[in-house]
């Protein structure tokens, strides 16, 4: 007797574990046939990367590992090889293909775009910040008005100047400076720097130079004031009537006609130094002076914004009073250069722009000075105590007591050769 419902004959799903309603013991039946397709011959097998299932199996069939029969069989995403997440991150089915067959980065496309850039930023910082530092430049020297000046020579030649200006400075910074609180300005040192295709030569002018005042042409009120003659220090022709007055006295007592104006007062100097963190000097000789407030021993050392303020005023204590000053100065000045003209310090904004900062809030030039002509004559000083560079007082006849008197024939022979922009050959004191 067959108590399966519907004659069914091979399907046992329904009867399966629930037992039989008949109280007889279930005879043998005979169970359904399963023919079993033939497996396909093994062979070497890897399956393409951009598909995640087996083709040992036809596509969509209940035994393939890519047919998805909407049953769970409990494994857990990650498991194996064969299921959830393949090798390499990516899904079965698609997405470990997707990230292994990427294409590779392009790195020279990369590296070029990333040199453009660079190079874009440091060409938009460079001329920002020319454009900033320029017109920081106090341009007040109107060179246009020194009148009968001589003719142009080859290379270019600027006046240098050290003022004793306490613009901008507080009582705190006069006491610690040692500069006193006197009213106005005088210069405390002049210099002409030549630059041309022989190196540069830098030419300390003492302020106790005996001069002429020529005729020249009032820098306020524009009126003509003819020469008489008169025999003063050099430092009195600034006295009485600025840089313009300056100007004019030094191109009619030396005959050089001078293309550029720059001066520099107390404060700015001492800045200037501290903003580039001392500048290293190589003292031969240990000196003290009270009244400059110097105090140095021999020997290598890094002078702070004060200590260089000291050093170059300092005049009482050598024995060439001035003329020994003058030379402080030159080498001074040529340390400044040489350290602010350094890649560390050009190519670092965090040291250019404070050294700029401090410098051009205190530099005077004439009109016509950009610059670029500013920076040129800073890498000229630079050279000056090195290759062809040349540095020296302008050469001395004597004393008359109170004033230095030039050597007139000296002197020409001098400036003929910068103004010819020839190898220097005259030597001065």
């Amino acid at each position: 007797m067959n108590d399966w419902p519907d004659r069914r004959t091979g399907d046992r799903s329904e009867r399966y574990g629930r037992g039989s309603a008949s109280p007889q013991p279930e005879s043998a039946r005979a169970m359904p046939h399963i023919q079993r397709r033939p497996a396909p011959p093994q062979r070497p097998h890897v399956p393409p990367q951009s598909q995640g299932y087996d083709d040992r199996f036809p596509s969509g069939s209940p035994a393939s590992p890519g047919y998805d029969s909407g049953y769970n069989t409990g494994q857990v995403y990650g498991g194996g090889a064969g299921g959830g997440r393949g090798r390499g991150g990516g899904r079965a089915g698609g997405d470990a293909g997707y990230v292994q067959g990427r294409p590779a980065p392009d790195w020279r496309r990369r590296i070029k775009l990333g040199a453009l850039t660079l190079v874009t930023v440091f060409l938009v910082v460079s001329v920002s910040t020319y454009f900033w530092a320029d017109s920081k430049l106090k341009r007040e020297v109107d060179l246009s008005k020194v009148i009968e000046r001589p003719s142009e020579g080859e290379g270019t030649n600027y006046l240098i100047v050290g003022s004793d200006s306490r613009e901008g400075m507080s009582a705190e910074d006069k006491k610690r400076l040692r500069t006193g609180s006197a009213e106005g300005k005088r210069t405390d040192s002049m210099m002409i720097l030549h630059r041309g295709s022989n190196g540069p030569t830098l030419i300390s002018l003492p302020r106790d130079s005996q001069v002429e005042i020529p005729s020249f042409k009032g820098s306020q009120s524009g009126k003509l004031f003819p020469g008489t003659g008169r025999q003063v220090k050099l430092n009195a022709a600034y006295a009485e009537d600025g840089p313009e007055l300056l100007v004019r006295t030094v191109e009619f007592n030396t005959g050089l006609r001078i293309d550029h104006y720059v001066e520099i007062g107390f404060g700015g100097f001492a800045n200037i130094v501290d903003a580039l963190g001392g500048v290293e000097m190589d003292i031969p000789k240990a000196f003290k002076d009270k009244k400059s407030g110097a105090d140095f021993q021999a020997g290598k050392q890094t002078l702070n914004g004060e200590q260089s303020l000291a050093f170059v005023r300092t005049r009482y204590a050598f024995k060439g009073s001035d003329l020994d000053r003058t030379k402080n100065q030159q080498k001074f000045l040529a340390a400044l250069a040489s350290q602010a003209a350094t890649p560390s310090t050009v190519l670092n904004p965090f040291r250019l722009y404070p050294t700029l900062g401090a410098g051009l809030d205190t530099l005077i030039v004439d009109k016509d000075m950009s610059l670029w002509s500013l920076s040129q004559m800073f890498f000229a000083m630079k050279g000056v105590t090195g290759g062809d560079g040349t540095s020296m007082n302008i050469p001395l006849a004597g004393s008359n007591g109170g004033n230095l008197v030039w050597d007139k024939a000296k002197v020409k022979q001098l400036m003929e050769q910068l103004k010819n922009d020839e190898k220097v050959t005259v030597t001065g004191n």
